[in-house]
């Protein structure tokens, strides 16, 4: 007797060829047969009309926390995500000292009201934490290069000294040989951005040799983008380590345009055999947090520091002076809609500048008591980018496809806010709506870039394909009504399409329904 089969499907492999049609059988959480051979299973999913492909692997998310929150990892296994790389950015949920417990403690509002101890600090104890609760995606991390600058140098703006740089590099070989799968860069967000590209190199280094990768969000999107991704490709050749440069935009009008060099420059790195790919999210909003908008020096000394300058007239003068000058000004409070703000809800998914015309009041000075009332705790959406240059991403042959987002929920301490849209409909989006709606890519490539493409970079050999020997992260889905229906103003909607989602051979989705299943694994590096 089998353990599930998926029987009259179209079989989209992962690798970008043209669908066939086939049976799948599964047996110990592993693909045992493709074509038509169904003999009698546990579970039978009839997928006569639907497609059947890889669970979709999110090369880029931020659900490190939220999978101690609710690890039914709802807003992805909806969207027929089976994988989660988590611990982007520079920012991950391990290793951690008690500097960053403590910043954990005061700014991760929905850990802490969840009841979630953080009873961890390295890798392993973390991943332990997972598995022991059990999660209903894989989950495949990575080191936030933030952690280890906070737990060796802290928030000063300075280069390491040689002890302080040995140990952040022990720190992360110590992760590496517990499984991780290389290193994440996010070098606009302090401290990760008071490093220089030789710390990078160094550290990079460690990554390489285990094996891992390197994955960056650049030192800017914007006016510097050309010379970030530069950047991010000298470390790839310097290191010989593959390189990833996560959510590839380009933000402000002006910058508009500029993914078409960037993507070139890719392509050239390619041909001297260094290995550059990137991830794109299909919207042309991002989001962080609002603390994020203030200048790098106001950043140096950690948390609490930035709310007592925030405090002090004369520095917030500077403050204002030096934004205006950056990319982030206030001709963009229009653009920029609260997206967390857990005491002044009311705020929630409105626009900075209409809220403070409201109060009558200057949209700097509404930013800066906010971000003290809250205690820096506030998450906004920001539009910055155009849709031409986010289709010509998706197009790229060597982008994947990331959410840049976290397993959500609508209900309980992760249905609270009013997150950006890509939190519940980034793949569902590009299949129904780029593929399907404006073809600019074909359905087998948009299976490629969320399947194959993203294990392929990961060293997941036995992920992101169909065939027999790999694991049964299966995804099943209407490809005519395929899309996402989460919107900048109503965000928490689930995708419409997605019906039945199989996760290391158990059914996790049936029929648009989560059945409670907690087979995900925590994936260590080859």
């Amino acid at each position: 007797m089998l353990d599930l089969a998926v029987k009259n499907g179209y079989v989209l492999d992962g690798t970008g060829n043209p669908w066939f049609r086939a049976d799948i059988e599964v047996r110990n959480g592993k693909i045992a047969k493709v074509g038509h051979l169904i003999q009698n299973a546990d579970t039978l999913l009839n997928a006569r009309g639907l497609t059947v492909c890889p669970g979709f692997i999110d090369m880029h998310s931020h659900s490190d926390d939220a999978l101690l929150i609710n690890p039914r990892a709802e807003s992805k296994i909806r969207q027929g995500v089976t994988t989660e790389v988590i611990g982007n950015c520079g920012d991950s949920g391990a290793p951690i000292n008690e500097t960053i417990r403590k910043e954990m403690e005061k700014t991760a509002a929905p850990l802490i009201s969840a009841g979630v101890k953080i009873d961890y600090s390295t890798l392993q104890e973390y991943t332990r934490k997972l598995e022991r609760q059990g999660i209903s995606v894989n989950a495949a991390p990575l080191i936030g290069h933030g952690n280890l600058r906070k737990m060796a140098v802290g928030y000063e703006n300075r280069p390491p000294t040689t002890k302080e740089l040995e140990r952040m590099k022990n720190i992360l070989a110590g992760a590496m040989r517990q499984g991780a799968f290389g290193i994440s860069t996010g070098l606009i967000y302090p401290p990760g951005s008071y490093s220089k590209t030789a710390e990078i190199i160094e550290l990079a280094k460690v990554a390489s040799s285990f094996g891992g990768i390197y994955t960056s969000h650049i030192r800017g999107e914007g006016e510097t983008l050309l010379k970030a991704v530069k950047e991010a490709i000298t470390v790839g050749e310097r290191v010989k380590i593959p390189v990833e440069i996560s959510h590839h935009k380009a933000g402000g009008r002006k910058n508009w345009g500029k993914v078409k060099q960037t993507t070139q420059m890719i392509e050239e790195a390619r041909a001297r055999g260094i290995d550059v790919t990137c991830d794109v999210y299909p919207y042309v909003a991002s989001s962080f947090g609002l603390v994020n908008m203030l200048p790098q020096w106001a950043h140096e000394g950690g948390p609490e520091r930035i709310i007592q300058r925030l405090k002090d007239p004369r520095i917030k003068k500077r403050m204002r002076r030096d934004m205006l000058k950056g990319s982030l000004s206030s001709a963009h409070w229009d653009k920029t809609m609260i997206a967390h703000c857990p005491r002044k809800r009311e705020y929630q998914g409105r626009f900075v500048r209409d809220i403070a015309r409201a109060r009558r009041e200057d949209p700097f000075e509404f930013a800066f008591e906010l971000l003290i009332d809250e205690e820096l705790a506030v998450g906004v959406v920001r539009f910055g980018m155009c849709e031409d240059d986010v289709e010509h991403v998706i197009r790229y042959p060597g982008a994947m496809i990331g959410s840049d987002g976290s397993a959500l929920a609508r209900y309980g301490p992760l249905g609270k806010g009013h997150p950006h849209p890509r939190n519940f409909g980034t793949f569902p989006r590009v299949l129904g709506h780029h593929a399907r709606r404006r073809g600019i890519i074909t359905l087998p490539d948009a299976v490629r870039k969320m399947t194959s493409l993203p294990a392929q970079k990961l060293g997941l050999r036995d992920r992101g394909v169909i065939r027999p020997g790999a694991w049964a992260d299966l995804v099943v889905f209407n490809p005519r009504k395929v899309i996402d229906v989460a919107t900048y103003a109503n965000p928490k909607r689930y995708p419409r399409g997605i019906e039945h989602v199989v996760v290391n051979g158990v059914l996790t989705l049936s029929k648009g329904k989560h059945t409670g299943a907690m087979a995900g694994k925590v994936l260590k590096r080859a």
